[in-house]
């Protein structure tokens, strides 16, 4: 707490809060890895110090932005609140919704919400949505903790799998969207299955017939099956595809075919009924991207060609790649040293994620999102690897705390490093909150970029466009003459007014991810500033709106 104060947030830029983080912060990360290493050279530790341990990890590396931002952060979060707001305001539903229409499909993570404000008295879930990335990592350490002690009972290795895992988690899929509610869901489901599994293996009670289910638990997963099939949909496919390698052992089949069953049902009749308009629109595509494996690896890996990112994102990227594969080969590293590693469910749940790498692209984002659930597995073998049950550490210990570091260094570049666009000053969120709230029913809401907290605010109230949406035609015009560009985008306004909102996370946003040149956000304020058809009407130091005044109006209103 004592390293936060005074945090110059708005001096992040390239590296985002790597670049304004003081030393203290590093420091106590640091003592913290060399302490857990200390701690796990001792075959004596309780789990208690371990536990210990491990909430500081999780409070250091995922409570301090939602300590130093005063708004939620990440403009995805924002637009998942929008949607819960208008499920709420409308009953259960997103009318008129267009790019929100998948989400009517999809409403389950919408609808706990919902029900969780309603049953709380709370208008909004802005209250904790800031803190979901502390509450989502903190929930998921009982699954995890739970899937480990299914597998082994050596305390030293359940805690540092565990440790491994919050230091490779770089992906950043843990902040309020449906994405991390699913996964803690499936996670969950898996730890539910391990648990069972192990328990089935062990002799029944005499007189009495093996049950590969209690009718309770059984139910339990189910309901957590539903709730995934409900909220996203992605994960169903994981936790099938999960499912299905964690059957193929005959051993395993009483235990794993029940869940196995009905996530395939569920998925099958949710796919059938209320997806039914994603699904009868996207088939073709889906069905297509099945005979293109190759294409959907690379769409991944391939990223950074998509556009001109900052060089510090390219250098990010690539340790963010670096840091993947180092992961995996440690993992078969794993699987070759520690032959105990190949008779547990490990290698099965290390490969089924990537199984669907080949399948589809899930719009580039395959392969991350792959090595995110392959994560806990993988995170058991290599600390199988490092911290092997049975023998003493003490000597090895310092290769491990090493080791232990560099995680920890790759996860702060990929966790951190574009924070410039995913934090959002209240005087931004007060930009926002005029242009959604003041202006007239109807009109036209331009942004360059989705970095505008809030934007979707009230969405059936305006329409709404983003110039790094637009066609490459249109872009290009925008590149060469701001003003010029901007008159195909305004005509779509006919009679109701048009609002330009510009502000500190859209220029970094065009900085970071160079889907427009770094200067653009400036050079169309300056032409809006000198152009008589647009009237600056709110301004403050992190944002302003333009309002585009037609030469028919006359004097503007």
């Amino acid at each position: 707490m004592l390293s936060l104060r005074d945090v110059p947030l708005d001096r992040m830029w390239d590296f985002g809060l790597l670049k304004v983080l003081p030393g203290f912060f590093w420091v106590a990360l640091a003592l913290l890895t060399i302490g857990f290493c200390v701690a796990a050279a001792d075959r004596r530790t309780p789990p208690a110090c371990y536990l210990a341990y491990v909430l500081a990890l999780i409070s250091i590396l995922h409570a301090t932005p939602s300590l130093l931002y005063p708004e939620l952060r990440y403009a995805w979060g924002w637009k998942h609140v929008a949607v819960i707001d208008a499920m709420m305001r409308h009953n259960g539903e997103v009318p008129e919704a267009a790019g929100f229409a998948i989400y009517n499909q999809w409403p389950g993570f919408f609808q706990f919400n919902a029900v969780l404000l309603r049953a709380t008295g709370l208008q909004s879930p802005d209250a904790y949505a800031q803190w979901a990335q502390p509450l989502a990592n903190l929930l998921l350490l009982g699954p995890l903790l739970l899937i480990y002690r299914s597998i082994t009972d050596d305390r030293r290795l359940v805690w540092g799998a565990v440790w491994i895992y919050y230091s490779c988690s770089w992906v950043g899929q843990d902040y309020f969207a449906p994405q991390a509610f699913a996964f803690l869901l499936f996670a969950s489901v898996i730890a539910l299955v391990l648990k069972q599994q192990a328990a089935s293996a062990g002799l029944p009670s005499p007189g009495k017939r093996r049950l590969s289910w209690p009718p309770d638990r059984l139910f339990m997963v189910l309901v957590l099956e539903a709730a995934i099939v409900s909220s996203h949909q992605l994960t169903p496919m994981m936790l099938i595809s999960a499912l299905l390698l964690l059957s193929l052992p005959r051993r395993n089949r009483r235990v794993v075919l029940p869940p196995l069953i009905g996530a395939v049902a569920l998925t099958a009749a949710w796919n059938a009924t209320v997806a039914k308009q994603y699904m009868s629109e996207n088939l073709s595509d889906l069905v297509s991207a099945l005979s293109k494996p190759e294409a959907n690896i690379w769409s991944g890996v391939n990223r950074l060609a998509e556009a001109t990112p900052a060089a510090s994102q390219i250098m990010v990227s690539w340790i963010e790649r670096g840091m993947s594969v180092g992961v995996f080969l440690l993992a078969a590293l794993a699987f070759v040293v520690r032959r105990w590693t190949r008779r547990t469910p490990l290698p099965l749940l290390t490969i089924s994620p990537l199984l669907l790498v080949l399948a589809n692209a899930y719009g580039g984002e395959m392969v991350f999102r792959s090595y995110m659930f392959a994560l806990p597995a993988v995170a058991l073998l290599i600390a199988a690897l490092l911290l092997p049950p049975g023998k003493r550490l003490r000597m090895r210990m310092p290769v491990v705390c090493v080791v232990l570091l560099a995680m920890l260094g790759g996860l702060a570049f990929g966790y951190y490093s574009k924070e410039a666009m995913n934090y959002f000053s209240r005087q931004e969120a007060a930009a926002t909150r005029y242009v959604t709230t003041t202006t007239p029913t109807g009109s036209l809401l331009i942004s360059v970029t989705y970095a505008a907290p809030g934007l979707e605010m009230h969405y059936d109230r305006h329409e709404r466009t983003q110039v790094t949406e637009e066609s490459l035609s249109t872009r290009r015009m925008l590149m060469e003459n701001p003003l010029t560009g901007l008159e195909p985008l305004l005509r779509r306004a006919g009679k109701q007014p048009a609002y330009i909102l510009l502000n500190r996370a859209q220029r970094a946003d065009v900085h970071l991810n160079g889907e427009m040149p770094a200067d653009f956000v400036d050079r169309l304020e300056s032409a809006l500033s000198r152009a008589s058809d647009f009237k600056r009407v709110y301004a403050n130091p992190d944002a302003v709106v333009y309002r585009y005044v037609r030469p028919a109006e006359g004097s503007p209103g």
